[in-house]
C-alpha cells in the first residue's frame, strides 16, 4: 500500500461548516477500513490534510471523491503520493 497526502483547500466556508459532521463520519469509516492514517484541519482556516493509504493514485482518488466535502463542493482536493519516513 502507498501513502497519499490529500490536501483539502477551502472552497466554501459555509458548506464546510454544514457538511463537517458528515465529513468526519466519512473519515472515521475510512479509518476503520484502513484507508485513512491521519487527518486534521489547518489552524489558519484554509482547509485540511488527510493521509490516505491506497494501492494506487486512482484508488485514492476514488475514495476522496466519496468525501461529503468533495461531493457538496465545500472543498477541492489535491492528491500527492507521499514517500513517508517515520520516526522510530
Amino acid at each position: 500500500m502507498k501513502f497519499f497526502a490529500v490536501l483539502l483547500p477551502m472552497l466554501d466556508a459555509e458548506k464546510s461548516k454544514e457538511f463537517r459532521p458528515q465529513h468526519l463520519s466519512f473519515l472515521d469509516g475510512m479509518r476503520k477500513e484502513g484507508h485513512v492514517y491521519g487527518n486534521g484541519r489547518f489552524t489558519d482556516g484554509s482547509g485540511g490534510l488527510v493521509l490516505y493509504r491506497a494501492a494506487s493514485f486512482e484508488d485514492c482518488e476514488a475514495l476522496v471523491k466519496k468525501d461529503p466535502y468533495i461531493q457538496h463542493g465545500a472543498r477541492r482536493y489535491e492528491i500527492h503520493e507521499w514517500d513517508a519516513v517515520w520516526a522510530d
